[in-house]
C-alpha cells in the first residue's frame, strides 16, 4: 500500500497544525485538555492516512471487459436520457463512494479520451437523484474500437474536490488512474443500451477489479 500523491500537502498541514495545537495546549492550557487534543489530532492523522490510501492490486484488464472505476457499492442501475454528448438513451450504473474507501478513479476501458468537461454546480449528497445533473462534476468519454463510454466523477456533500488528470486525446489503459475526488461522493457510467451488466445493485465493487459489464 502506497499514499497518493494528492494527500502529501493535507497530511503535512495537518501534521503542522496538530504540532502547534498541542505545544499550545500541553504548555499554556491544563493537563486534562492536552489529553484531549493529542488523541484527537492523532485520530484525524490516521484517518487521514486511511483516506489517501493506495492499495497494491493486480488488474487483469481483458478486453471486451468494463471495470469499476472506483471503489464504492452500486447504488443506481437503470435506463437513462444522456444530454451532454451522446444526447440519447444509455444505460447508467453509478457507484456511490464512501469516506472510508479507496478514493482514487480508473479508467474502465482502453482507448482514447475524446471528451472532458469539468461543471461547476451544488453539493447534494451523492446518493440523491439529482446528483448526477445538479451537482458539481467532471465528465469523460473513452472510446476504442468497439464502444464508447461516458464517466462522471461527482460531488457530493462532504466531497468538494474533484481531480481529472485525463485530456482529450490522452491515450487510456484500463485500470490505470485518471482522477481522484476527495471525502467521498461517486461516479457514474453511461453505456450503450445493449452492454450487458454483470453486477446488481447494491454490490460492494473494487476498482479496477471488479467487472461491471461486458461488450
Amino acid at each position: 500500500m502506497t499514499l497518493h500523491t494528492e494527500g502529501y500537502k493535507i497530511l503535512r498541514n495537518e501534521i503542522l497544525i496538530s504540532l502547534i495545537v498541542n505545544y499550545i495546549t500541553y504548555c499554556y492550557s491544563e493537563t486534562l485538555f492536552w489529553y484531549l487534543t493529542f488523541p484527537i489530532s492523532f485520530f484525524l492523522f490516521v484517518m487521514s492516512i486511511y483516506f489517501f490510501r493506495v492499495p497494491k492490486r493486480n488488474f487483469e484488464r481483458k478486453e471486451g471487459n468494463i471495470y469499476a472505476p472506483c471503489d464504492g457499492k452500486i447504488v443506481v442501475i437503470e435506463e437513462t436520457k444522456e444530454s451532454e454528448v451522446y444526447k440519447d438513451k444509455r444505460l447508467q450504473i453509478s457507484i456511490f463512494m464512501s469516506p472510508l474507501n479507496v478514493h482514487n478513479n480508473l479508467y474502465p476501458i482502453g482507448g482514447r479520451v475524446t471528451y472532458t468537461k469539468y461543471h461547476p454546480g451544488k453539493f447534494l449528497v451523492g446518493w440523491h437523484p439529482k446528483a448526477s445533473t445538479d451537482n458539481e462534476r467532471n465528465t469523460i468519454v473513452v472510446e476504442n474500437d468497439k464502444i464508447s463510454v461516458l464517466f462522471r466523477q461527482i460531488a457530493g456533500a462532504v466531497a468538494r474536490r474533484i481531480i481529472s488528470y485525463s485530456n482529450v486525446g490522452d491515450s487510456a489503459t484500463t485500470s490505470d488512474e485518471f482522477g481522484f475526488i476527495k471525502f467521498g461522493s461517486r461516479v457514474d457510467l453511461l453505456l450503450p443500451i445493449n452492454t450487458k451488466v454483470t453486477t446488481k445493485l447494491n454490490q460492494k465493487v473494487e476498482g479496477g477489479i471488479t467487472v461491471i459489464a461486458t461488450y
